[in-house]
C-alpha cells in the first residue's frame, strides 16, 4: 500500500500527471477540491479510482449547485473517499442547461441514482447514462424545483392521504411565511431571566444556615 500523503501533494501529483485537466485546485478544511476540465472528468475520476498514490475507491455523493447569474450555471460535484489515503477529495466542473455532462456510471455505479437525482432537482443532463429519468419528483412533473428560479407557486405537490386511503393532489404552498434567521442560540440570544432563575438568585443572598453545634 502506498504511503499516505498529504491531500495537497496528491492534487499536485493528479494536477502533474492530467496535464490540462486540472484548471484549478484548493484547499479547505482539510479537504481537496479539484476543478476540472468537462472533457476530461471521466479520466481524473478515473486516475483518482486507480492509481496506487491516490485510491479514491469510493464516491461518495454527486449533487448539483445552481449558480443562475453565471453563464454556466450549474456545478456538478463529486465527493470521493480514500481509505487508503485517509483524504476525501472534492471534483468540480462547470455546465449550463443544455450541455451534457459524461456520465459517471461506467467507474462508479453509485453515480446512477444520483446522476438521476441532479436530472430531476436541477435540469443538468448526463451523456451515456443507462436510465436517465426522474426519481424525486411525480409522473409528469415539470421543471427543476431546485433551481433558484423555480416559483414557489403554481404546481402541485403529490401526497398519500391516510383518511381518504389514496393519492391527492394540492396546490404548492409555503407553510409559513418567510423568516430571517440570525443563528444565535436560544441561550445567547436570551435577554430575560429564565424560569428559575429567581430561585439561584435568592439563594445567592440568603445567609448560611449555624450549625446547631
Amino acid at each position: 500500500m502506498a504511503d499516505v500523503q498529504p491531500v495537497g501533494e496528491i492534487g499536485d501529483y493528479i494536477a502533474d500527471k492530467l496535464s490540462g485537466a486540472i484548471t484549478s485546485q484548493t484547499i479547505a478544511g482539510g479537504e481537496l477540491t479539484l476543478h476540472v476540465a468537462p472533457d476530461a472528468l471521466l479520466k481524473v475520476l478515473a486516475t483518482l479510482r486507480d492509481d496506487i498514490n491516490c485510491q479514491f475507491k469510493q464516491l461518495v455523493d454527486v449533487c448539483g449547485v445552481d449558480y443562475p447569474e453565471r453563464e454556466k450555471r450549474f456545478e456538478v460535484v463529486y465527493h470521493l473517499l480514500s481509505m487508503a489515503q485517509n483524504a476525501r477529495v472534492r471534483v468540480k466542473i462547470d455546465t449550463d442547461e443544455v450541455t451534457p455532462v459524461p456520465s459517471a456510471t461506467g467507474i462508479f455505479s453509485s453515480a446512477g441514482w444520483w446522476e438521476r437525482e441532479a436530472w430531476d432537482l436541477y435540469g443538468i443532463l448526463f451523456s451515456d447514462h443507462p436510465d436517465l429519468r426522474r426519481i424525486l419528483t411525480d409522473y409528469g412533473f415539470e421543471g427543476h424545483p431546485l433551481r433558484k428560479d423555480f416559483p414557489l407557486t403554481g404546481y402541485v405537490e403529490v401526497r398519500y392521504d391516510d383518511e381518504q386511503k389514496r393519492v391527492v393532489y394540492e396546490p404548492v404552498k409555503l407553510t409559513q411565511e418567510f423568516r430571517t434567521f440570525d443563528f444565535l442560540s436560544p441561550w445567547e440570544g436570551m435577554t430575560r431571566p429564565l424560569p428559575g432563575d429567581e430561585k439561584a438568585e435568592a439563594g445567592e443572598d440568603a445567609e448560611p444556615e449555624k450549625g446547631d453545634g
